[in-house]
């Protein structure tokens, strides 16, 4: 039950944050999204980590490291395809994380199993309708279709949170405090302060209320799934992929976003593959 539970908390949490920052990042741009997020996050971080041991391993702090340096990149790059295009695009592809995280599993030297190795067949013909949506206009040639700016930046945040979840696999017995603050301090010091410090942040009223639950979402969809998967991964791994699915439909009904039917189907598509290979891992 508790794995359900983390797992249906940490798509909820992550839909309703992907909706937020895909609003705040059309207004003041993907930089100034992420960096109130990250200083959010870290607030938030702070009395999880006054509790905990400090790794003292080279190699804990090494991975660490990894994970916080991709999970912002993956983040950065899923904002600004969020701005430059489609919830119901870009979500379903970044979603593919587990997939990626299997595959580079299995470069390492992991062994796959057949089922495994068809559902990453099944995610590629997913991501593939996903990515070539026969709705999207291409001005230089008049026909419809074809991978847009959207799709790209989709793909490279999957690549960045596979290789994310990866890392995090090697320190996940770490208390939970000190597996969610990379991302959150990265952000702090690579992204916030440098934006401060030039005077190029930027922060609307109106976006305020968006990126603080932006970030308290994403922090506490990462907490919800850490303690959901401690007791069953792949369970846990499952429901909270279902975020893209919210998401997307929360895009239609928020954002009056448009889907066309073959991006429905690789929607769904991919949501099967995502979720086999994480059940059969």
């Amino acid at each position: 039950m508790i794995a359900i539970l983390g797992g249906l908390g940490a798509a909820s949490c992550f839909a309703i944050s992907t909706l937020c920052a895909t609003r705040a990042s059309r207004e003041i741009g993907v930089a100034s999204t992420f960096a109130s997020m990250a200083v959010v996050g870290l607030i938030l971080c702070l009395p999880l980590l006054a509790t905990a041991h400090t790794p003292t391993r080279s190699t804990q702090v090494g991975w660490l490291a990894v994970a916080g340096a991709t999970n912002t990149l993956g983040l950065l790059l899923e904002y600004t395809g969020l701005r430059l295009g489609r919830v119901g695009v870009v979500a379903p592809i970044a979603s593919t994380e587990g997939a990626i995280a299997a595959l580079i599993a299995v470069l390492a030297g992991e062994a796959l199993s057949p089922l495994a190795g068809v559902a990453l067949v099944v995610v590629a013909v997913g991501v593939g309708l996903v990515a070539f949506p026969s709705d999207r206009h291409n001005p230089m040639t008049g026909s419809f279709g074809g991978v847009g700016a959207e799709s790209l930046f989709g793909a490279g945040a999957a690549l960045a949170f596979g290789i994310t979840l990866y890392a995090t696999g090697y320190v996940a017995a770490l208390p939970i405090g000190w597996v969610i603050v990379p991302t959150r301090l990265i952000g702090t010091m690579v992204v916030a302060l440098p934006l401060a410090i030039s005077r190029r942040f930027r922060l609307t009223r109106a976006c305020a209320p968006l990126v603080v639950l932006a970030g308290c979402c994403e922090t506490l969809g990462f907490v919800s799934y850490a303690i959901g998967a401690r007791h069953g991964i792949a369970i846990a791994a499952v429901l909270s992929s279902l975020f893209a699915a919210l998401a997307a439909v929360g895009a239609r009904l928020l954002l009056s976003e448009r889907i066309s039917p073959i991006t429905r189907v690789g929607i769904v598509v991919t949501a099967i593959g995502v979720a086999t290979i994480s059940a059969v891992r």
